[in-house]
Formats: structure tokens, sequence, C-alpha cells
């Protein structure tokens, strides 16, 4: 997913956490350092990049619950090559820069085998310097912008992902649009959010193609908190639906002001919707909208119910999409470290990029020439304060 406000300034703020004195982490690691030329049996660390606090915290929170539980699995088996998995979260807060940072920690000073994270594009672009830098696999479960794993018209050599990517996320929900009949839509676009602008852009595309009108398109920046005028202006034009690819604050305080108009079309969005926050904040207004997302927890593939089962049994909660794109990325890691001759970064790294056919909880992985996820989506409705699998769309 996600937010590309700084992808400019990954350069700087790799500087800037190269010369910035160690403080006291932003978030709670789980572990202590390992040393980076451990014998066997000695720990494997893997750090992990979260927004664990700030106003998309449970993105961070739910992906190193799945993490974690990846983890403990993956120890109760043995290990990767007979050696326990141990992890290290620090807390991005957010901030790309505070992203970058905390990458250098754990690659320099911390010494992971493995980078996982961040869910936004923004400090996913921060960190992709620092791992190619350090010659140190990264991959993120979440960062759908084309452009986190690839630096101009080179593909990034250490860097991954497991999600599936922007152009075929908006394609997703224009398809979905017009298989409902839906001829006018308008857009409600984060205008300071290049995750936001690219999904509106992909969607107004693929909808036009298809022979849907987009009626209006409109404009937000994150944090607003009036959205009356640009849903008003929306309201004179009549449209069928309403498309907003933003996060989950916005479209919950959007959705309820629409309301408050008398506005009764239902929204569409992208995976940046998924958080149990949605449904608090939105409550009635937000039902019967609909997002693209990664995978649905009621799905009754036996691999994804184990996961939910198990995942329900350690947290306490029904696992949302983060928290399977956090299990997925680091399954896909130590699958890939368990295959590689030995554990440099430049064998993992070709152990990943080998992946094909992984069957992981968000679908069947396997990881084309730009080191992005060949897999499907899923469109959810909310209904009932939940989000409810309605269809699969493959790529």
């Amino acid at each position: 997913m996600r937010i590309l406000r700084a992808a400019a300034t990954a350069t700087a703020f790799l500087a800037l956490a190269a010369c910035q004195e160690k403080k006291p982490e932003a978030g709670t690691p789980a572990a202590p350092a390992a040393p980076s030329a451990a014998a066997p049996g000695d720990r494997i660390l893997v750090g992990h990049i979260g927004s664990m606090t700030g106003s998309e915290a449970t993105f961070g929170q739910s992906t190193d619950n799945g993490i974690r539980l990846a983890i403990e699995q993956w120890n109760a088996k043995g290990g990767v090559k007979g050696r326990p998995l141990a992890l290290k979260t620090y807390d991005s807060q957010g901030k790309p820069e505070e992203a970058a940072v905390a990458a250098t920690r754990l690659l320099v000073n911390d010494k992971v085998s493995l980078l996982l994270g961040e869910v936004a594009s923004s400090r996913s672009l921060a960190m992709a310097p620092v791992a190619d830098a350090n010659a140190v696999p990264m991959i993120t479960p979440s960062s759908t912008n084309p452009r986190v794993t690839r630096d101009g018209d080179k593909v990034r050599p250490y860097v991954f992902r497991v999600c599936f990517i922007d152009p075929f996320q908006g394609t997703v929900m224009a398809k979905f649009a017009r298989e409902r009949k839906i001829d006018r839509v308008a857009i409600l676009r984060d205008v300071g959010n290049d995750y936001s602008m690219g999904l509106a852009d992909y969607f107004l595309a693929k909808f036009k193609e298809l022979g849907g009108t987009i009626v209006d398109d409109q404009s937000y920046k994150a944090g607003d908190q009036d959205f009356k005028a640009q849903l008003t202006a929306i309201k004179n034009k009549n449209p069928e639906a309403i498309y907003v690819p933003g996060y989950y604050t916005d479209v919950a305080l959007i959705a309820r002001q629409a309301r408050e108009l008398g506005m009764k079309q239902p929204l569409m969005g992208g995976d940046g919707w998924d958080s149990v926050k949605l449904f608090e904040i939105g409550g009635k207004a937000i039902e019967g909208s609909f997002f693209s997302n990664h995978y649905s927890p009621e799905d009754p593939s036996p691999r994804i119910q184990e996961f939910v089962k198990a995942y329900k049994a350690r947290f306490g909660a029904v696992p949302d999409g983060l928290a399977a794109q956090g299990y997925d990325a680091a399954m896909v890691g130590f699958a890939a470290m368990e295959r590689a001759k030995d554990l440099s970064g430049p064998s993992v790294r070709d152990a990943i990029a080998a992946t094909r056919d992984y069957p992981g909880v968000t679908g069947i992985i396997t990881l084309d020439a730009n080191h992005d996820a060949v897999k499907p989506a899923v469109v959810l409705e909310v209904k009932d304060g939940r989000a409810v699998y309605v269809t699969t769309v493959a790529p």
C-alpha cells in the first residue's frame, strides 16, 4: 500500500541514517541483537520495521503479529537450518526518515539476516537503498507502488514484495464496478498521497476503457476533517458510486459526511481501507461499500482457515489482510533461507528470487523478474460491521 510522500528523498534518509547517533528504540524489540556470523545453533535475527504508533498504527501492529506467528510456527518445526529465529521490531512512527534510520540500525548494528517491512510505499522506498547498500534481502509485505522494487529502469537487487501492485489493484475495482453495471463514478483522492493518486489514475483509465464515465474527480489531503465541499460537488453530478482510494480514517469520515448529505451511493476503494477502525469510525455509513484486498478470512481454503485459527488462538482476533501479508512475507523469506546454500545476503536473495508457486495465505505466490508477486486479489463488501468476501479476481 501505500503513501509515497518521500520517494525522491530516500537517498537523503540513507545519509541521515548512516550518521545519526543511536537513540532509544521507538518500538519494542522482540529480541536483542545477534552477532552477524553466528555459529550453528545460534539464533538467526530477523528485522521488522512498521508503523507501530501513529495514524496507521493498526497496519504495523497487524503485520508484526503475522510475522511473530510465522516465527513461532517455524521455530516449532526446528527453525531454519536447525537454528531458531528471533525478531527485532522498530517503529517507523509512520515517517519515511524513521524507517530509513531503523533500517540502518537493523542492518549495520543489529546484523539481521532478513529485513521485513514496510507497509507504506514511502517508508519502503526509504528503506530500499539501505537494503541494497548492505546486501541484505528486504521483503515488503504490502507496499504496492511499482517503484518500491525498481530504481528507475533497474530492478532493486535485494528488494522484493509479496503483494500485488497498484496497476492491478486499480484495474480490479474498475472491472468489478463495470461487472455490477455501474456506469457513472466519481473519484475522491488524497492529492498528497501517491498511493491514492496512483490507484485513482489506474482505476480511472481502466474504467473509461471499459466504457464507464468519470463524472467528477475531487481531491483532499490526509488529515482533513471536512469533506463536505467535495462531496457536495460530487452529489450534484449524481454518480452511481464513489471511488475513494485512501486510508481507513479518512475513508470512514468521508462515508459519514456523505450520508449526512443524503448521499446513498456505495463507496469503493483499495487495501488502505483494511482496518477494524474503518468499521468503528465509519459505523453504518460505510455499510454496503466495497474494497479490494489481499485475502479474506472467510475463504474456506484449509490453508487460510488454519492460519485464521492459529492467529485467533495467539492474538485473540481475526487476522486482517496486513497480518496475512506479514505472515506470508516472513514465510516466503524463511522458506528461501532454508533453501539457500548459506545465510549470506546474496545466497538468500537468490533463493527469494527463485520463489515459485509458494502456497501463501494470500494466494499462490510467484515472484516475477521485477521481484513482484503475481497473485490474485479479492473484493470485500462492508456488511454488518465487517468485511465480507464477494469475489476473487485473478491477474
